[in-house]
């Protein structure tokens, strides 16, 4: 791939080329030392990946990132200090269309492997989701929804690039008394998913909360997944993790999470669709309008990035396909129309 290096300080753009140069299948597009820069160079040269530094002079990595998305859209990856110290400013860059957030790379003794481990790992992922042409498919089959039970009734919401900013949107939407549960899956990794179920919850009137194994859904609570794991519903009724699929680079795969609930939930749900880059959850959204459920996706021109929302309009997966300041308010309308005549 040709990546672009945004950073200020010299030290760390040298670490950054000293990582890149362990796969030399990789090649530097370019180097800027701002935001501006940065937004410049990728119109005149769009690279497959950016390595986006949050703090800088000039225009900072949130604005740099938000411009690049609107004019010469590409992949980004936020590299800084520390992601959790700098939590707030990573969700804002990943409201803006960062795909995902990684420690800049500190080295002992020269050990260069070491230290740029967890970078080359995210740089291997974003070259196999650039590289895949339609996303994979879940191997949790689908069946028909059994009748309905007296269970509560479900919200389930997948996201990814742009996701935190649209997800607190539609969170802050909702009253202190929302009638469902919600379950979110989120692409984001899980060193910094417990900061932004916290943040989240900053922005919500309903609490939310970790994901832990064998959680219950219970309503007026919104759960989000924190793992690397897949979250899935099963056939308990209770949400959980597991490992497979491992050969989905989305991990946790919305389309994972959709099959499970299209397979074991009993009583009404509704779908919903926000901002992402690729194709993960528009098969499982197009499972669970087949099987019987509400189903709402985000429309373009209020998409960060519009990837995932796009290819389930174009497998007709949505009933609704609404701006993001609608959808709160649509699920709200639906599951009171369902489950509450």
């Amino acid at each position: 791939m040709r990546i672009a290096i945004v950073n200020d300080l010299p030290m760390a753009v040298e670490v950054l080329r000293k990582t890149l140069a362990l796969r030399p299948q990789h090649q530097i597009a370019w180097v800027a030392s701002n935001g501006e820069q940065a937004v410049q160079n990728s119109i005149r040269d769009t690279p497959d990946l950016i390595l986006m530094d949050l703090i800088m002079p000039t225009m900072d990595g949130v604005q740099a990132t938000r411009q690049i998305m609107t004019r010469c859209p590409c992949a980004v990856v936020v590299v800084t200090v520390s992601v959790n110290a700098n939590a707030s400013k990573v969700f804002e860059a990943m409201g803006a269309g960062a795909l995902d957030a990684v420690d800049t790379p500190t080295f002992s003794n020269g050990d260069f492997i070491k230290g740029g481990a967890s970078l080359l790992a995210k740089i291997d992922m974003m070259q196999r989701l650039l590289g895949t042409a339609g996303g994979e498919d879940s191997v949790v089959s689908s069946k028909v929804k059994a009748e309905l039970g007296s269970t509560t009734p479900l919200v389930v919401i997948g996201a990814s690039a742009g996701g935190p900013a649209a997800l607190a949107t539609v969170l802050s939407s909702l009253p202190k008394d929302f009638p469902a549960a919600i379950a979110i899956v989120q692409h984001v990794d899980e060193q910094f998913a417990p900061s932004l179920s916290r943040w989240l919850a900053e922005q919500s009137a309903i609490p939310v909360v970790e994901t832990r194994e064998g959680d219950l859904l219970v309503p007026g609570r919104a759960f989000m997944a924190v793992k690397d794991d897949h979250l899935i519903l099963r056939d308990s009724g209770r949400l959980g993790y597991t490992e497979h699929p491992k050969d989905v680079y989305y991990r946790p795969s919305v389309d994972v999470f959709f099959d499970s609930v299209v397979q074991n939930w009993r009583g009404e749900a509704v779908g919903v669709l926000l901002t992402g880059m690729g194709r993960d959850g528009a098969k499982g959204l197009r499972r669970l309008r087949d099987n019987g459920f509400h189903t709402i996706a985000q429309d373009q021109a209020t998409s960060a990035v519009y990837g995932m929302p796009k290819a389930a309009a174009l497998l007709d997966a949505a009933v609704e396909i609404l701006p993001l300041d609608q959808i709160g308010p649509a699920f709200y309308r639906a599951i009171r129309k369902r489950c509450f005549k």
